[in-house]
């Protein structure tokens, strides 16, 4: 297996889970060796404070199968997730969750999904077995609200568990936690992306590292998601918008002082909340457009500095892999 590249990396984000790695791992090669396919596990632990790096070392020991990353501390799962995918080597990475709620069983139908010609297939966690007010509501709220957005029509953006081709992967930044965006951003760039249905099982070890105050954040990293995904490269036209809305609520007040002004006779135009209104509307509408044309300069820096495309070439056919054309712009 060490001289072999693997076709499949399985990447697993670990924070605290000594107690379900070892039933996990067992799941987990189980399901890999009958794909008849060479694969690598990553484990990646973040931080943990329990007696997780010792056991992933134990599972590590003798397996070059296995591979073991482990971070100095805890920077989050979407830190831990993109070491992950750094050291992966295989063409197809699946991502889950170690906490054993994800099934390994499932990994077979993401790969035959993938067969059928998408870039990116997603889990669906139809049954999920989590408290409905603190985990499975909000979360039906922002799946709803973040399809909306963002056109990707998913039914569960927060399933970690998902297959993905490496070169879409490779197109991806990530960065905070916009993990569970991925395949937003996949989309962006042109992936095809599907969906099917996983199990999903009650955690029976450790602690949950989720809550409700961390569903909430979801509902702040949508602005940061709209921005990035759909405006990156145009950002004036963002900001432009609700600039423009400021100023035309500023001049919608403006009208009604001026029209007191001439139908009224004792009407007192410095006494009228709505000239304040209006100034105050008009000021903050002219600081939005200022930043909006701000970030227009900082988005040319941000390509033209790194020579980042603002395209991504799905194939090339009679090209060679980064054409002399692209290599002068």
């Amino acid at each position: 297996m060490s001289e072999m590249i693997p076709e499949i990396s399985v990447v697993l984000p670990v924070y605290n889970e000594a107690e379900n790695l070892q039933s996990l791992h067992d799941n987990l090669c189980g399901v890999l060796n009958g794909l008849g396919r060479w694969y690598e596990i990553i484990y990646c632990d973040d931080g943990s404070t329990d007696g997780s790096p010792a056991k992933l070392r134990e599972l590590a020991s003798g397996n070059p199968a296995v591979r073991v990353l482990l971070l100095r501390r805890n920077f989050g799962q979407t830190a831990a997730i993109r070491a992950g995918v750094d050291h992966a080597r295989g063409d197809i990475v699946v991502l889950m969750d170690a906490d054993l709620q994800n099934d390994p069983a499932d990994i077979p139908n993401l790969l035959e999904r993938l067969d059928e010609g998408y870039d990116i297939v997603s889990g669906w966690r139809r049954k999920r077995q989590d408290p409905f007010f603190t985990k499975v509501l909000p979360s039906k709220i922002a799946n709803w609200l973040i399809s909306r957005i963002s056109g990707v029509k998913l039914h569960d953006h927060g399933c970690t568990l998902k297959a993905y081709r490496r070169d879409v992967l490779s197109g991806i930044s990530l960065y905070g936690e916009m993990h569970r965006f991925i395949s937003i951003y996949g989309h962006w760039i042109g992936a095809r992306v599907g969906e099917v249905e996983v199990r999903h099982h009650p955690r029976q070890g450790g602690k949950s590292k989720y809550s409700l105050s961390k569903s909430m954040k979801v509902f702040l990293d949508i602005p940061v998601l709209v921005l990035l995904g759909r405006f990156l490269t145009r950002p004036v036209h963002f900001f432009g918008a609700i600039g423009m809305g400021f100023n035309f609520a500023g001049l919608i007040c403006a009208f009604f002082v001026l029209y007191e002004k001439l139908t009224e006779v004792d009407a007192k135009a410095h006494r009228n909340p709505l000239l304040l209104l209006a100034i105050f509307f008009s000021l903050v509408g002219i600081q939005i457009i200022m930043i909006g044309l701000l970030a227009e300069l900082m988005t040319r820096v941000y390509h033209e500095s790194q020579n980042k495309k603002i395209y991504v070439v799905r194939e090339r056919i009679n090209l060679p892999d980064g054409s002399e054309n692209e290599k002068k712009r």
